[in-house]
């Protein structure tokens, strides 16, 4: 990997581990989410920028998804509950990545590849839907079906093109799957400490995943 984009990678895993750790801190010492947060994505979506893409219409779409993740990080961080506005933010960012994964593969081709997403987000609204907002209901269903169709369709690609980019994406959509799953069980079912760290490690593994996925080098 070129220098540039090794320090972009370097700098957005740094920056990523302050913003975890700045969600433990003491209360006046929170400041530092509100910086950190959006900083990882944005670095991110530099790296992305900055490799030399195989299609350049696949890296603009992985680009368009990072930085509407970037948006979905800062509503789901404000003070005031911005659930539904970022949940909108990271569907569209799927919608993007799912369009970057039709690229050169037939869509759905084996639809056997998805059976496992949708069998995980299937189990995963059981547990959260007594907890679940009758007005959330739909939402978090459309949401759950979409990012599934994300994690299928990245490993269709894998699955037609068999290169290492291809496994990095389909790794990442799995590992988003995992961190949103982990999120919807703390937020509306069972609430545990550690989950901060879990949902948020592999939402940035999963973005960083994806994001490399975009080099033709």
């Amino acid at each position: 990997m070129p220098t540039g984009p090794l320090l972009l990678a370097a700098s957005a895993v740094l920056v990523a581990i302050l913003a975890i750790r700045a969600h433990y801190l003491e209360e006046r010492q929170r400041w530092q989410v509100f910086a950190f947060k959006p900083l990882a994505t944005l670095l991110i979506l530099a790296l992305a920028l900055s490799l030399p893409p195989a299609r350049p219409e696949y890296q603009w779409a992985i680009a368009a998804g990072l930085l509407f993740s970037t948006a979905g990080d800062v509503f789901l961080m404000l003070p005031r509950d911005r659930f539904v506005a970022g949940l909108a933010s990271f569907l569209v960012a799927h919608l993007c990545y799912i369009w970057a994964f039709g690229i050169e593969v037939p869509f759905a081709g084996n639809p056997l590849l998805w059976l496992p997403y949708f069998a995980a987000g299937g189990m995963v609204v059981a547990l959260v839907w007594p907890g679940l907002k009758p007005a959330l209901r739909g939402p978090v269903v459309v949401y759950v079906v979409v990012i599934a169709v994300m994690a299928g369709q990245a490993t269709e690609r894998w699955h037609a093109l068999g290169s290492a980019v291809a496994l990095a994406a389909a790794i990442g959509a799995g590992l988003f799957v995992v961190s949103d799953a982990v999120l919807a069980i703390d937020r509306f079912r069972w609430h545990f400490r550690a989950a901060r760290t879990v949902t948020l490690a592999t939402y940035w593994a999963a973005q960083l995943l994806i994001a490399l996925s975009v080099s033709g080098a």
